[in-house]
C-alpha cells in the first residue's frame, strides 16, 4: 500500500501564509504527478495545483500568483506554499499521488492522503 500524510494545515489570518506538506511512503516505484486538492465547506472538491514528475506544473485560476507547487520526487514528497492567503482558501487540503507505480503492482494507481485542514480567519 501507498500512503499519503499531510502536515502544515492550521490557522491564519487574511494575507498571511502557509506551507504544507505531504510525504508518501509505502514500496514506491515512481509517481508520475502529485497535487493538492481542496474542499471547501459546502462546495466540491477541486484541484489547486499539480507538478509532474519532470517538474511541469498547473494551477487552479483562483491559486496563480498567490500559490507554488514544488516536488522532491527523491523523497516522494510534495510541497504546497501558500502566500496571500484569503478566507475563500479556507477548506480541507488534500494530497494525491497519481500513476503511482509500486513493487506490487506495475499498473499505475492514484492515493489520496486524508487530509490538513486550513483555516483564513478574516
Amino acid at each position: 500500500q501507498v500512503q499519503l500524510v499531510e502536515s502544515g494545515g492550521g490557522l491564519v489570518q487574511a494575507g498571511g501564509s502557509l506551507r504544507l506538506s505531504c510525504a508518501a511512503s509505502g514500496s514506491i516505484v515512481s509517481i508520475n504527478s502529485m497535487g493538492w486538492y481542496r474542499q471547501a465547506p459546502g462546495k466540491q472538491r477541486e484541484v489547486v495545483a499539480t507538478i509532474t514528475r519532470g517538474g511541469s506544473t498547473n494551477y487552479a485560476d483562483s491559486a496563480t500568483g498567490r500559490f507554488t507547487i514544488s516536488r522532491n520526487t527523491a523523497k516522494n514528497t510534495v510541497y504546497l506554499s501558500m502566500n496571500s492567503l484569503k478566507p475563500e482558501d479556507t477548506a480541507v487540503y488534500y494530497c494525491n499521488a497519481d500513476g503511482v507505480i509500486t513493487t506490487r503492482y506495475a499498473d499505475g494507481m492514484a492515493y489520496w492522503g486524508n487530509g490538513t485542514l486550513v483555516t483564513v480567519s478574516s
